[in-house]
């Protein structure tokens, strides 16, 4: 019989609290947003760039560019997102820089959101658990297809998950704004199951430990999205280079202006032109602006409030 894997020593790092408390804490601390970690290779600064796609070039660059945008970053944002595809296409190497990456960001104090939109069950799941774990990751983006038998495992671990529900590529319309029996949409079931196998994961801040990612174009079904799944953070792709505004996505916050993370990542990380030296300058800056852009919104609603 196989054994269940064991959590690395980085479990002991994790903040106090739960996942949820310390994700409302760094959103109270620095900004409602979180910039996405989406390396590729022809888009590195010129500085950085190495001049082939061979994984020891990858393994050199990959964590350089992040590292210095997660440098830049401190004091603006509290969370990152790192989209694992991005490494895991180089093997080896590319799992190395992955892990430096998560590392790096979590010994920096960042909230770090492992984007690997994983789904299985039983040891599978378990395992999946692990390696996020292992990594320092604190969140991880699931799929909530195969229910509690795919979402429990990855709570018990002791990671926040946020479960896919209604995303922001408009290819999902096709099934999520499908109807069930003419009662509700796939996409509102989701949610429903999604609040209620989160319940048992609520913790002092009044969050769950397990959010819903919900895209910031979708309009009008945000707000029916927060109604379905009061204790969901969610994380809100879609922002920026999706088209995504801050009118857009208030639906998103709670009264107090919590409970929702913006992601934003290309609009953000790619700020620069390729032979710009001071690249990472425009990074904070393009982070700067969204974060002004954000708190303005969520004062103005406050204010008509």
């Amino acid at each position: 019989m196989e054994s269940t894997p064991e959590l690395s020593s980085h479990e002991g790092a994790r903040p106090e609290g739960g996942p949820a408390m310390a994700l409302m804490s760094a959103l109270r601390s620095h900004s409602p947003i979180c910039v996405g970690l989406d390396p590729v290779l022809s888009r590195l600064p010129d500085s950085i760039r190495p001049a082939s796609d061979d994984p020891a070039g990858v393994a050199a660059a990959f964590p350089t560019f992040s590292s210095e945008i997660l440098q830049c970053l401190q004091g603006v944002v509290g969370c990152v997102k790192i989209q694992a595809a991005c490494y895991e296409r180089f093997g080896p190497a590319g799992y190395e820089s992955l892990a430096r990456t998560c590392t790096e960001a979590r010994d920096l104090g960042f909230i770090v959101i492992l984007d690997a939109k994983r789904g299985d069950i039983g040891i599978s799941a378990e395992h999946y658990a692990a390696s996020a774990c292992s990594m320092g990751a604190h969140w991880i983006t699931i799929n909530p297809y195969l229910g509690n038998d795919g979402i429990l495992p990855f709570l018990e671990s002791g990671l926040g998950a946020f479960a896919l529900v209604r995303t922001s590529n408009p290819g999902g319309d096709a099934i999520q704004s499908e109807s069930i029996g003419g009662a509700c949409t796939v996409a509102e079931h989701v949610a429903s199951c999604v609040h209620e196998i989160g319940s048992d994961f609520v913790d002092s801040s009044g969050y769950s430990a397990l959010g819903a990612v919900v895209g910031a174009t979708k309009g009008s079904q945000v707000a029916r999205m927060r109604e379905l799944m009061p204790a969901q953070p969610f994380l809100v792709p879609g922002f920026g280079a999706q088209g995504g505004t801050a009118a857009d996505v208030m639906a998103c916050f709670d009264a107090s202006g919590l409970g929702a993370i913006i992601t934003a990542s290309r609009s953000v990380i790619y700020a620069y032109s390729g032979d710009q030296p001071d690249w990472s300058g425009p990074v904070r800056e393009s982070a700067e602006r969204m974060k002004q852009q954000l708190q303005d919104e969520l004062s103005r609603q406050e204010s008509c409030s």
